[in-house]
């Protein structure tokens, strides 16, 4: 059965989206079948790994998967990248919050709507919206485990402690095998004083479940999803790419603690070395 993971947070401009997408593509190259669900009626995943939300099928998003009308196997989409796969959300997702009110088991919709395609993959992705509403409660009820996306700065770490405490509240009443995947820090500047405290902060409050691994604040990072690809296909030498690189080593080393990471490294070697790997 596949590890599900919902990246949350629900401050904005943290890089959850970012980390999604480059995340499900660095386990994708290590030979992980990955699933990324958009679950942001933003859409950002979707078009940052690259599907024209104007030319999907209207009828066949998460959000008509949310809603029961088509099973989500029918609105899984590939990219570019071999094993990677998305579940393209469009602006009409923000309907759901509405209709899903009235609804029985109205937390669990995503839940039973994953039940039937989780055993194709090894890794599935939630990209959850910046809030804490409906959605991001479907999506902790779903998930095995979440991960949250933390910038380097002073305010991002206020609303950790809100999410921690819903976190909380979803574990006592809805999904009691909710687990603490891991804190990623983001968009961090070695140059900043602050951000280094930041840094500091988190690892001492939060010790081993905070990842190694720290994401830079990287322009090819910016830059990619614009063009609608994953960093790994945009910038192969980039201080990002080598990031989600090392952040996905780390997640498989901590689900897999046995497992073979040659694919990942022979990967990484291909990326210090410059050579093109698409």
């Amino acid at each position: 059965m596949g590890k599900i993971i919902a990246m949350t947070n629900q401050k904005g401009g943290v890089g959850k989206t970012t980390t999604t997408v480059n995340l499900a593509a660095s386990l994708a190259i290590a030979d992980k079948r990955t699933l990324v669900i958009d679950f942001d009626p933003q859409g950002n995943a979707t078009s940052a790994l690259g599907v024209d939300r104007s030319k999907l099928n209207p009828n066949h998003t998460v959000y008509q998967a949310l809603i029961g009308q088509v099973p989500m196997s029918q609105v899984i989409v590939a990219t570019e990248v071999d094993s990677l796969f998305v579940a393209p959300a469009t602006s009409d997702l923000a309907g759901a919050e509405i209709e899903l009110v009235s609804s029985f088991a109205r937390e669990s919709k995503l839940k039973a709507s994953i039940a039937e395609i989780r055993s194709q993959f090894d890794f599935i992705l939630i990209d959850c919206p910046p809030s804490l509403g409906l959605l991001s409660v479907n999506a902790l009820t779903a998930a095995d485990s979440f991960m949250v996306p933390l910038q380097t700065e002073f305010f991002a770490l206020e609303g950790l402690s809100q999410l921690l405490n819903t976190v909380g509240l979803i574990k006592m009443n809805l999904n009691p095998g909710l687990q603490e995947e891991g804190i990623v820090l983001t968009m961090f500047d070695g140059r900043n004083n602050l951000a280094n405290e930041v840094v500091k902060e988190v690892r001492t409050h939060f010790g081993d479940k905070v990842f190694e691994t720290v994401i830079p604040r990287n322009v090819r990072l910016s830059e990619c999803s614009s063009f609608g690809k994953p960093v790994l296909l945009y910038d192969i030498d980039s201080k990002g790419c080598l990031a989600y690189l090392n952040l996905a080593k780390e997640v498989l080393g901590r689900n897999q603690p046995k497992v073979e990471l040659g694919a990942l490294r022979q990967s990484q070697g291909v990326v210090e070395s410059g050579a093109q790997v698409i």
